[in-house]
């Protein structure tokens, strides 16, 4: 249901995943590795917060603390995912118009 997985959507959005694939092969670690790792590269006000159930997907995460990247390397994965190139919305229309009816956060 989600919309960046469906459809035409999913089709346009495999390339770009077989971009970071072939990247990451490059880094010898998996998608998901080399995402996270390009996230831990970009400053000390970044922190990602991947959501897993399993224990061996959080094996995996932690895996992407070794992963390390150059300058060149940083370029070429932001360059292998335009954001004009990502095919479809962020989020499901129907699931986000009732999202702030379970939000915690304080009004400002």
């Amino acid at each position: 249901m989600h919309p960046r997985f469906t459809g035409v959507n999913l089709e346009k959005n495999k390339i770009i995943y077989e971009r970071i694939n072939v990247l990451a092969s490059k880094h010898a670690c998996t998608p998901s590795q080399l995402a996270l790792a390009w996230l831990l590269h970009q400053g000390n006000d970044i922190i990602p917060i991947p959501g897993t159930t399993k224990v061996k997907n959080f094996e995996n995460n932690i895996g992407s603390l070794i992963v390390k990247l150059t300058e060149e390397d940083l370029k070429e994965i932001s360059d292998a995912v335009p954001v004009a190139e990502i095919a479809g919305n962020l989020e499901n229309h129907s699931l986000s118009q009732y999202s702030w009816k379970f939000a915690t956060t304080p009004p400002k």
